[in-house]
């Protein structure tokens, strides 16, 4: 299944969408698609239903983010061999852990600001791992089968607040609107094997990032596991994989985005995302 959430911010109901493209209205008894919505009970009860004999969805509507409120928002750095290079930095031994603020999270064709002071807001385009059933110590062998489903995730980041400001990353990583979400949650069955997907991004038309899930150093299970060693993960819980080269710290020399400029990224199967950049007031 493929779920999503429309309508004003703030004020999203969910969806399914159906096999000709077209948004269906599931009930508002069955809640947000966040929480328990997202365990294995909750998703067999909107399985069960039948997308014709729901109302279809009329006119453009506004996306919200696939998963609502998470809990949690995981991020794991260097997790591509290849961006690791261009980085300069070495293969972790270990996955890199950082979190993103939950303020972060907008829909996946909401405006992304350029915070106040920055000069170095950067692209990174990512596979999201929801979890379903709360996960705490699990082994990697059992790991996705604590995972509700996948999505695309836009890790925005300042680099100059991540790198030059001292203490962690998490300064450059959850400004408002630098955690685009969606547009749809992929349940895990119809997505199978997590590291077989093609992802890419583009700004302004101009492929920069163009990677394979495969490429993982660390994969979504193992990831899963290491995580659920320091936190207990829940239901609608978000971990963000890690971007593949050609982010703009990359480039020779470095690009950064600007405002007016326009961001297309997506994954196979996941669907596409696409921002305009704008100054935040």
């Amino acid at each position: 299944m493929k779920l999503l959430r429309y309508g004003e911010v703030g004020r999203e109901r969910v969806g399914l969408l159906d096999t000709d493209g077209g948004i269906r209205a599931l009930p508002e008894a069955l809640g947000d698609l966040g929480g328990d919505r997202l365990s294995p009970a909750g998703l067999a009860a909107i399985s069960a239903l039948d997308p014709a004999g729901l109302p279809l969805v009329d006119g453009q509507q506004r996306l919200g983010s696939c998963v609502a409120r998470p809990g949690k928002f995981v991020c794991i750095g260097l997790n591509y061999r290849d961006h690791a290079a261009e980085s300069g930095l070495p293969i972790p031994a270990e996955p890199v852990v950082f979190g993103k603020w939950t303020s972060a999270v907008v829909g996946p064709n909401d405006d992304v600001e350029i915070p106040r002071g920055s000069e170095k807001t950067d692209w990174e385009v990512e596979l999201g791992v929801v979890i379903g059933t709360t996960a705490r110590h699990v082994d990697a062998e059992v790991a996705l089968d604590h995972v509700a489903g996948y999505c695309v995730v836009h890790d925005v980041s300042e680099r100059a607040f991540q790198l030059e400001r001292g203490g962690t990353w998490d300064k450059g990583k959850g400004c408002d609107t630098f955690g685009p979400i969606g547009p749809w949650l992929v349940t895990a069955d119809e997505v199978g094997d997590p590291q077989a997907l093609r992802l890419w991004l583009e700004v302004d038309g101009h492929r920069y990032q163009d990677g394979d899930t495969a490429d993982m150093i660390f994969t979504v299970a193992e990831l899963v596991s290491y995580c659920s060693r320091f936190m207990t993960l829940e239901p609608g819980d978000v971990i963000s994989t890690g971007t593949p080269k050609g982010v703009g710290l990359g480039q020779k020399p470095p690009v950064y985005l600007r405002a007016g400029q326009t961001v297309r990224l997506g994954i196979d199967g996941l669907g596409v995302q696409q921002q305009r950049i704008v100054e935040a007031t």
